[in-house]
């Protein structure tokens, strides 16, 4: 469960904001998420007091951020950018799921409590470990509690999570809290790397306008797939790894149509804010192309975003 790297204070925000109303199934899921909470703030407040000042004189690097909207092999393209380690960093699972804690908790942590981690992800067969390549979302999630994810854990108040997608009316100040989070995090991910980052999450498909803001060299790549495969894939999604997020019994009737009004949302914040790309910073990609011809359509999309020479990354990929 992604809350596990919540600490106690932006728990007790997070529940006191949906009223407390956990549903009892999920009390000791709950109960479990307190007790993380505790030992994540002791945790934060030691790592703060240590890398605080270095990490926020730490410059981001203009990142290559992945597009696309889940299910579209967002992840298989991340992970094939993230073997090109002499050129990019990028956040691994424990990371995004620890983002208070993982400079000084990442080494002792990813040993002791490797068994928790399944072998492949609940939703596909894709390899996961703590040091897989990770959508970085769950950070500023945890730490601003300005996300769309968080509707899933709280389904009755999905409606206003929901905004966060593209924070297009979101309040100024919920926009200016995500941002912060989210700098906060890639300075982090800097000053452990000290390399540009390949990021991926799919709401950030729907923020070009925002990242733009904040980092205006940035690279983009966008994958996209057949429609009907991602609606059947997301629904299974919603059939299996949801399910270990709920604190609230969910209404599994209304996922179609959720499934169709986030695809939406998601989309037409994206061909609206697309132009905004600065030209050669931006490549689409097929995911039957890059399923077919892996190596030549990343050649292709190395030489379009002027990226550093692919022959150096071929033998690792």
């Amino acid at each position: 469960n992604y809350l596990a790297g919540i600490t106690a204070g932006d728990w007790w925000r997070l529940l006191r904001e949906n009223r407390f109303a956990v549903d009892p199934a999920y009390w000791h899921r709950a109960a479990f998420i307190s007790l993380a909470s505790l030992m994540n703030s002791r945790a934060s407040r030691r790592e703060e007091r240590r890398f605080g000042d270095a990490v926020a004189r730490t410059p981001v690097q203009p990142p290559l951020f992945v597009l696309g909207h889940w299910r579209s092999g967002t992840t298989h393209l991340h992970n094939l950018l993230a073997q090109d380690t002499g050129q990019f960093a990028f956040a691994n699972t424990y990371q995004a799921l620890n983002p208070r804690t993982f400079l000084s908790t990442e080494a002792v942590n990813t040993r002791r409590f490797a068994w928790l981690v399944p072998k492949q992800r609940p939703m596909d067969n894709m390899a996961m470990s703590f040091q897989s390549a990770q959508e970085e979302e769950f950070a500023p999630c945890l730490t601003s509690l300005r996300s769309p994810y968080v509707g899933i854990s709280f389904p009755r108040r999905e409606d206003h999570y929901a905004q966060y997608l593209s924070f297009r009316g979101a309040p100024p100040a919920d926009v200016e809290a995500w941002k912060k989070a989210f700098v906060g995090f890639l300075k982090k991910l800097s000053f452990k790397h000290q390399r540009p980052l390949v990021l991926k999450s799919p709401p950030h498909t729907a923020r070009i306008r925002l990242l733009l803001e904040m980092f205006p060299d940035a690279r983009f790549v966008h994958i996209h797939r057949d429609p009907y495969a991602v609606f059947q894939s997301f629904r299974h999604y919603f059939d299996t790894a949801t399910w270990y997020t709920y604190l609230q019994r969910p209404e599994p009737s209304g996922i179609d149509d959720r499934i169709l009004r986030r695809y939406t949302d998601l989309y037409d914040a994206y061909f609206d804010e697309r132009h905004l790309i600065p030209a050669g910073r931006f490549h689409e990609i097929r995911f039957e192309d890059l399923e077919r011809n892996p190596l030549g359509e990343l050649a292709t999309l190395y030489e379009r975003l002027g990226l550093l020479d692919f022959e150096l990354a071929r033998p690792r990929l």
